[in-house]
């Protein structure tokens, strides 16, 4: 069975509220965030995208790849399924842009763990053993299942949607590249463990 093609996507819609400014923005790596995280993609998949909302179109050059949110569904999965509706023949490798220390050489142990047989890969630490939805490659077949899994009134979790899915689990060398800085005190954590 032939592979489909593998597309980026950075997920860079979310209100930030907890954290109290756009984590998307915030410079762990001399770049903003979601600017680090589309170039790495960038390196490892055929093609990649920011996902926004429209209200954030223009901070964004002409040059980058785009998808706006339809506004259809609540949480990540807005993000998620607007991509899916843009291109419904790709899986799409989805990374949260609060993801601080994840790196090319995760990326990669990820594409190369990719069983596409199944509706996605997703990493988890050895420690929680859960899929870590934002941080997975989505194949087509898990996303078109998402839309009847979220009009059923499942919720709009999609670490549920995977757990009650045939999903692999990947388990990256270091659990750290999955640690989320959500809050002022994870975004100091992420610094001094990016100093060390």
């Amino acid at each position: 069975m032939k592979k489909t093609k593998i597309y980026g996507l950075v997920l860079s819609g979310g209100k930030s509220t907890r954290m109290g400014t756009d984590k998307g923005s915030i410079v762990y790596h001399s770049i903003p965030q979601r600017d680090y995280l589309y170039n790495l993609l960038n390196t490892v998949c055929d093609s990649t995208f920011y996902s926004i909302r429209e209200d954030q179109k223009n901070e964004f050059s002409n040059e980058a790849n785009v998808i706006v949110d339809e506004n259809k569904f609540r949480g990540p999965y807005n993000g998620l399924l607007s991509a899916y509706n843009y291109n419904p023949n790709v899986a799409w490798l989805v990374v949260a842009c609060d993801l601080p220390l994840l790196d090319k050489e995760a990326l990669q142990q990820l594409i190369e763990e990719r069983d596409s047989t199944k509706l996605a890969t997703a990493f988890a630490t050895s420690e929680s053993r859960l899929p870590e939805p934002l941080c997975a490659i989505w194949e087509p077949e898990a996303l078109q299942q998402s839309v009847a899994y979220l009009s059923a009134g499942n919720g709009s979790c999609p670490r549920k949607f995977l757990i009650n899915s045939d999903a692999k689990l990947a388990y990256p060398k270091q659990d750290k590249v999955l640690l989320n800085a959500n809050s002022v005190q994870e975004y100091e954590d992420a610094i001094q463990k990016i100093k060390q």
